[in-house]
C-alpha cells in the first residue's frame, strides 16, 4: 500500500490482470457471413447472427466488425427540401395487394435482359422474379397465373404505367379474375415504394455483385437469393424478421409485432 502511494497509483491498478478473450469464433463466423453477403452492413449482419442463435453482445461484434474493416462506404445524400409524403397503406392480410415492376441489366457479353419482379405488400415476400430478354404482356400474365396457382389471386395489383401493364390483355385478365389494377401517377415512383425498395435490394445484392455469362446463371443465382430473402434475410420494416417467419408469427399470434 505504501509503495502504491509512493508511485501515485491505485491498488486496483497494481493488482489488475487483463483477461484475454478469444474472438476467433466471432471472427470466423462474421468473416464468412460478410463474404457471403458483401452488401450487408453491420446491422444486417448482427441480426443474421442473432437469428442463427449466436448470443454475442452487439458492442463486441461491432468492435470486431470495425477491426476487420468490413464497414461499407456510406453514400452521401443531397440535401432535399422538407417533405411530408403520404404513407403507403400496409395490407392486413396476404394477397390483399401485390406490387410489380420491371428492372434491366446486361450480361457480360453486353446483351440486355429484363426482370419482372412481384412482391406481396403484406409481408414483402418476393413471389416471382422472371428473367428473360423480352417480357411482353402475355408473359406477365403467365407469371401472375403461375403465382396464383398456389397462392390465389390478389385483390389489387399496384404498378406503374409501362406498356406491358396498360395493355388490353392484362385488363381482360384482371376483369376475368376480379383483380383491381391500381396504377400509380406518372412520374411518382414513391407511390409504388414497396417494390421500388425491393428493386434496390435486388440490385445491390445480386445484379451489382455478379458478372453474368448467361440467363441460366442469372436465374439460378436469383432463385437461390429469393429463398434466402424470404426465409433468412432480416427485414427492418418487419421487426427484423424474414418475410416467411413474420407471416408465420402473425398467424400464430405468439408475439406482438
Amino acid at each position: 500500500m505504501l509503495a502504491c502511494e509512493a508511485f501515485c497509483i491505485s491498488r486496483c491498478t497494481y493488482y489488475y490482470q487483463a483477461i484475454l478473450v478469444d474472438d476467433t469464433e466471432i471472427i470466423d463466423v462474421l468473416s464468412l457471413l460478410a463474404q457471403k453477403h458483401p452488401r450487408y452492413g453491420f446491422r444486417k449482419l448482427f441480426k443474421r447472427l442473432r437469428l442463427s442463435g449466436h448470443p454475442w453482445n452487439h458492442k463486441r461484434v461491432y468492435r470486431i466488425y470495425c477491426g476487420l474493416k468490413l464497414n461499407l462506404r456510406r453514400k452521401t445524400k443531397k440535401r432535399l427540401p422538407a417533405r411530408t409524403p403520404e404513407p403507403l397503406a400496409v395490407p392486413t392480410s396476404a394477397n390483399a395487394c401485390w406490387s410489380m415492376d420491371f428492372m434491366s441489366d446486361n450480361l457480360y457479353s453486353g446483351r440486355h435482359f429484363r426482370t419482372f419482379n412481384v412482391i406481396d405488400d403484406y409481408n414483402r415476400e418476393v413471389l416471382a422474379i422472371e428473367v428473360d430478354m423480352s417480357l411482353p404482356a402475355l408473359r406477365v400474365i403467365r407469371v401472375l397465373d403461375r403465382i396464383a396457382a398456389y397462392r390465389g389471386y390478389p385483390k389489387r395489383l399496384r404498378q406503374d404505367n409501362g406498356p406491358e401493364f396498360i395493355s388490353h390483355a392484362l385488363e381482360l385478365w384482371s376483369e376475368q379474375h376480379g383483380v383491381k389494377l391500381d396504377f400509380i401517377k406518372p412520374g411518382k415512383p414513391t407511390k409504388n415504394a414497396y417494390i421500388e425498395r425491393f428493386n434496390r435490394t435486388y440490385r445491390n445484392e445480386v445484379l451489382d455483385c455478379y458478372l453474368f455469362n448467361s440467363l441460366t446463371e442469372v436465374r439460378e443465382i436469383t432463385d437461390s437469393w429469393m429463398v434466402e430473402y424470404n426465409h433468412e434475410r432480416p427485414h427492418e420494416s418487419l421487426n427484423d424478421l424474414p418475410p416467411k417467419l413474420y407471416e408465420q408469427l402473425k398467424q400464430e399470434n405468439s408475439i406482438e409485432i
